[in-house]
């Protein structure tokens, strides 16, 4: 249970997260441990599991980007081939019977760009300068679509608090503090 909210604005990307760690059973836990963070030159904000966060964060070795690749080759050729071995290494990947491998989902700031990185390992590019994920992904990117067309002057760490507070407000699966970071 998360939420994580991203937005560009000009040509940067900034994450924001709430803190709290809950289960199917509806316990809830604020935690110390962020799901946004910041390694080499990505931006990352997870949802899910923060077992994968963890992994992401102190085990994956971000592949060095080749010249001649756009962002989209580097991410689906390079990053998530690294990012499916580092889980397969940490014995994270999980294979339902008959089913695709998966993973885990979250956002990602990479160059002036937001990415949302699918369980099956899809790279996504919303269409849109924002994208939210997690249980309060609804309510998140509802205030921020009105948040762009009403308040212009707003800071995007102001627009990323008002969208999660929403969140907070409406889900009891996210709750703060949160963090907003921005690459």
């Amino acid at each position: 249970m998360t939420c994580i909210v991203a937005l560009i604005d000009k040509n940067k990307v900034y994450m924001g997260a709430d803190s709290l760690g809950s289960n199917s059973s509806m316990q809830r836990t604020v935690r110390k441990d962020e799901k946004v963070f910041i390694k080499d030159e990505m931006l990352f904000g997870f949802t899910g599991s923060f077992r994968m966060g963890q992994i992401i964060r102190y085990s994956l070795d971000i592949p060095p980007r080749q010249e001649g690749l756009t962002d989209m080759e580097y991410l689906v050729k390079h990053f998530i081939t690294a990012l499916i071995d580092c889980y397969e290494d940490a014995g994270f990947l999980q294979k339902p019977e008959g089913e695709e491998v998966v993973g885990g989902q979250f956002l990602l700031g990479y160059r002036g760009n937001l990415y949302d990185i699918q369980e099956d390992f899809q790279v996504g590019i919303p269409s849109l300068d924002y994208e939210a994920c997690g249980c309060g992904e609804d309510l998140a990117r509802g205030a921020m679509f009105a948040l762009q067309l009403t308040d212009k002057k707003l800071t995007p760490e102001k627009k990323i608090t008002i969208a999660l507070d929403a969140a907070t407000e409406h889900s009891a699966g996210v709750g703060k503090p949160y963090n907003i970071l921005s690459i």
